[in-house]
This record gives structure tokens, C-alpha cells and sequence, in this order.
């Protein structure tokens, strides 16, 4: 597990489909795709998706991560320009 240069959270390194890797919350989240979503959600396999977090585990469509840009108080420090 790594930490957040910034802030120190603990953070999860995923290489998204595109071929990026994208810092992510450490925590899983269970997660419901949906299209409308409120969430941006990567999961293990990299890919991206909109949904709605933290549903009840029957009706979830997996456990998936937040990007850590969405959570970190200091991530404006990092967005390349």
C-alpha cells in the first residue's frame, strides 16, 4: 500500500485500461453501475464507470475505488496544467 504524497492517505495504484495508472482511496466501495451515477468508480480491471456507491450488496455490481483526485484536500497541487 502506498501513501499519498500530500496528504498521506493510504492509496491504491490502478492502471486503467488506457494504460494509465490512477491513484485511488485505498478503501473498496460496493458500487451499482449506473449511467447517472453521482460516483466515478475505477475498477480492479481498470476500467472507468459511473454509479451510485456504497449499495447493499445484493445489488451491487461490485467492490471498485474512488480516484483519489475526487478525495484529496491537496489534489490541485498535482493536476497537470
Amino acid at each position: 500500500m502506498a501513501e499519498c504524497r500530500s496528504c498521506g492517505a493510504p492509496i491504491k495504484w490502478i492502471k486503467t485500461t488506457a494504460g494509465r495508472s490512477m491513484p485511488c482511496d485505498a478503501e473498496g466501495r460496493t458500487y451499482k453501475e449506473n449511467p447517472n451515477g453521482a460516483a466515478v468508480i475505477v475498477t480492479e480491471s481498470g476500467n472507468v464507470v459511473r454509479a451510485d456507491i456504497d449499495v447493499d450488496g445484493k445489488q451491487a455490481t461490485g467492490v471498485g475505488y474512488i480516484s483519489h483526485f475526487a478525495t484529496c484536500p491537496n489534489a490541485s497541487k498535482h493536476r497537470r496544467r
